[in-house]
């Protein structure tokens, strides 16, 4: 059996990652693959309840270590119960958002050092990547105006933080993108949803090759 592909989607606030997840997805199964979308914090229904602890705006919140914990658990069993027995079938799997997300959210922005999160995914996840990061990268501004039609006043925990908060996590998925190139795709995110789309698809093409 043909092994399947892991592909996640990662960026800011804002930049299209579930728009780009379901474009891509339309695209390879115009192809013939069978692909399976999912998100994170999410996926299962376990996760989907870490979830909803996560990114609820009542109570205190979480500090950044305790949110790390609890992504990695989410992490863990989505990894174990959908992720894992997709590819082995030999499904696309695609991913709005994965550990590179924990790496710049808790980790660049939130103070976590990056081998606490990798240590985390190690054992959460046994330190399952993907086949390819597309990183969308956007002008803070126009991303601002995006979430102002989408969420209103409405933000998420994480989402609502502030500017330097989110200008850190920018930075940070940068920095993995740098480091870290052969995994890494970066896509420019402004223009039409379709005009993303075909820079998404090009970034992944050598992978449909093999």
């Amino acid at each position: 059996m043909i092994a399947g592909r892991f592909i996640a989607l990662e960026g800011g606030e804002g930049v299209g990652k579930s728009t780009q997840a379901r474009l891509l997805a339309q695209d390879l199964r115009a192809r013939g693959f069978d692909v399976v979308i999912t998100r994170e914090p999410g996926g299962t229904a376990g996760a989907e309840t870490i979830r909803s602890l996560l990114l609820t705006t009542e109570g205190e919140g979480w500090g950044a270590r305790a949110e790390a914990l609890l992504f990695a658990a989410a992490r863990a069993d989505h990894v174990e119960k959908l992720i894992r027995p997709a590819l082995a079938r030999g499904a696309w799997v695609i991913c709005d958002r994965y550990v590179d997300s924990s790496r710049a959210y808790q980790g660049g922005a939130g103070g976590l050092s990056d081998a606490d999160v990798l240590a985390l995914h190690g054992i959460g996840s046994e330190g399952l990547l993907p086949d390819r990061t597309l990183l969308l990268t956007i002008d803070p501004a126009v991303s601002a105006q995006r979430l102002a039609l989408r969420d209103g006043d409405s933000a998420d925990r994480i989402g609502g933080r502030d500017a330097r908060y989110h200008a850190g996590v920018a930075a940070a998925f940068l920095r993995f993108a740098a480091e870290e190139s052969r995994r890494f795709a970066v896509i420019n995110a402004q223009g039409t949803p379709d005009e993303v789309a075909r820079r998404a698809f090009a970034a992944i093409a050598d992978l449909i090759a093999q």
